[in-house]
């Protein structure tokens, strides 16, 4: 795996690394490799992965089909972003109870 270093910016490259290896699954392996796995583990493990993965394709193959709705886009900011106001931040109005 290659990474360039552009003008000197070493923390730049190492974050593009660090995505490379993460879309690649280096991490996932490198933490399963820490330990022994048993076999069972293991073909639990990856009977798991199967279906999540069948669900996964079954769930596209539906979005295509139109017969159920996408997800939602989620918003991207180009710019920094500001702190949303809640509505009625306020002090709370007095109010009168009747005491019986």
């Amino acid at each position: 795996m290659q990474v360039l270093v552009r003008d000197n910016n070493v923390d730049q490259a190492l974050r593009v690394l660090k995505k490379k290896m993460q879309r690649e699954g280096i991490f996932r392996e490198m933490k399963a490799r820490k330990a022994y796995e048993k076999p069972s583990e293991r073909k639990t493990r990856e009977k798991a992965e199967a279906v999540r993965r069948n669900r996964k394709a079954a769930r596209k193959q539906a979005i295509r089909e139109g017969l159920i709705a996408a997800p939602k886009p989620k918003a991207r900011f180009a710019g920094q972003r500001r702190p949303v106001i809640a509505p009625n931040t306020g002090p709370r109005p007095e109010t009168t109870e009747a005491k019986v």
